[in-house]
């Protein structure tokens, strides 16, 4: 009788798909977002399960954890969650102008939080002077990396974490390491793993861009001069021939070679009051920046030898009269030879790539009342035929972009702004997307919602 039950075991066994057993055997995986827009970089959720639409009833949150102030954007790594902020002395006062410098005693922190239940589990500080406008926050998202979290302050302090307790491994600080002034608006440029290399916008001479290992943080190389280092992150071009690391800072777009610090080209493009912010964005051989005074640049690439042109770039140098994308804070989207993304005063927009040319523009996923709006904001993320945009509101909407125009399908509330530094209440922190879940942050919470479908 066992050996009948046995072969029946079998033959039944024997009808099952082996694809079926081998996802039955095979544990469920779920997308980090360990960085800067995502595991590749490039404002992609390539998660499978999410929801169609929101329900009607709104999110419900799976957590909710208090933190202090802060645009740093959350990371999720190892069923973790990272984030920075910044922690006033309680005898400082920032200047009554957010447009002013201050000269406030802070602390900024790391905090290691439970994916899960959104428990802090340890957390990094050390003291911090604000010296910067709009003074309430670090800016740049942390980068985790092989049992590592690296984190960079309003103020240039570079940390390396282990990213299991929170023990720093090693530190920089741009100011004093490599002579930097503190940006109008603190350092701000993510930093990019590549390799062992750890690539970082310092400033100061000759070391505008750094790349450190990320290891030990010696310095392989300094590279660029210019008066600032501009708020943009760095990024790898990759086309046909070398790898290029793509620098844009205030003055001009360059192209290193990733792994000497070696110029292959650069082009001069000025942005005014600084603001090098949007990361440049790659389509193909073409790469694309976007400056919130002086409009849209579009270069063509070539790998071998490393080289580039201008395809064509904007001709206005206003943010109110603009003539193409004029971006201040998100960074923009490509595809299928156009270009998504968020102008001066929150218009989203979508372009010709080839040529620049506005092919639509729409207030209704950005402003309030349809009403243009200085600096309006909604981060991009692209989820398979859909974005899921976050906007200042603490909206998170799904929508259809397309050339056709924008097509709403649903939205709803993630967080209250509380952010007053650019006159009005905003949150201006690009949420991470992860093990089916969205995070999202304002300067009193951090919280979490499920975006799986059911």
């Amino acid at each position: 009788m066992r050996n009948h039950a046995s072969h029946s075991r079998i033959l039944r066994l024997a009808f099952i798909p082996a694809a079926a057993l081998a996802a039955a055997a095979a544990p469920l995986q779920a997308d980090d977002w360990p960085q800067w827009l995502g595991p590749k970089r490039d404002a992609v959720w390539r998660e499978t399960g999410i929801v169609e639409r929101f329900p009607a009833s709104g999110l419900q949150a799976v957590w909710r954890t208090p933190v202090s102030s802060g645009y740093t954007g959350p990371a999720v790594a190892g069923g973790r969650v990272y984030v920075m902020d910044r922690v006033r002395a309680a005898a400082a006062a920032d200047p009554g102008s957010a447009f002013q410098r201050g000269d406030a005693p802070s602390k900024e922190r790391v905090l290691c939080l439970d994916e899960r239940t959104g428990a802090v589990l340890w957390q990094h500080e050390y003291d911090c002077r604000y010296t910067v406008s709009y003074p309430a926050w670090p800016r740049a998202t942390p980068t985790v990396a092989d049992g590592k979290v690296y984190t960079l302050g309003a103020e240039g302090h570079l940390r390396c974490l282990d990213a299991a307790s929170g023990k720093l491994v090693w530190s920089r600080h741009f100011k004093t390491d490599f002579g930097a002034g503190t940006p109008m608006w603190g350092f701000a440029g993510h930093p990019l793993i590549d390799g062992r290399r750890l690539f970082c916008m310092a400033g100061g001479k000759g070391s505008l861009a750094v790349a450190l290992d990320k290891d030990s943080g010696e310095v392989l190389w300094r590279a660029l001069d210019a008066k600032e280092p501009g708020y943009s992150a760095p990024m790898i071009f990759q086309g046909g021939g070398p790898q290029q690391l793509i620098v844009w800072h205030p003055e001009s777009l360059n192209s290193l070679d990733p792994e000497t610090g070696r110029l292959f080209w650069s082009q001069p493009f000025e942005s005014r009051v600084g603001l090098s912010v949007a990361m440049p964005r790659q389509l193909g051989d073409r790469l694309f920046v976007t400056a919130f005074y002086n409009g849209p640049l579009m270069m063509r690439v070539q790998g071998e030898p490393p080289a580039a042109s201008v395809l064509w770039k904007g001709k206005s140098s206003s943010e109110v009269k603009t003539d193409g994308l004029h971006s201040i804070i998100p960074t923009p989207f490509l595809e299928d030879n156009h270009i998504y993304g968020v102008c001066s005063y929150g218009q989203l927009r979508c372009l010709k790539a080839d040529t620049g040319e506005r092919v639509w523009s729409t207030l209704q996923a950005t402003t309030a009342d349809g009403k243009e709006t200085r600096w309006g904001n909604a981060f991009l993320v692209k989820h398979g035929s859909r974005f899921f945009l976050a906007n200042e509101k603490g909206e998170l909407i799904l929508a259809r972009l397309s050339p056709a125009g924008y097509e709403e399908i649903s939205r709803a509330k993630l967080v209250e702004p509380t952010n007053r530094d650019p006159g009005r209440l905003v949150v201006w922190s690009h949420p991470a997307f992860a093990n089916k879940r969205v995070y999202a942050r304002n300067d009193r919470e951090l919280v979490c919602f499920s975006l799986a479908a059911e």
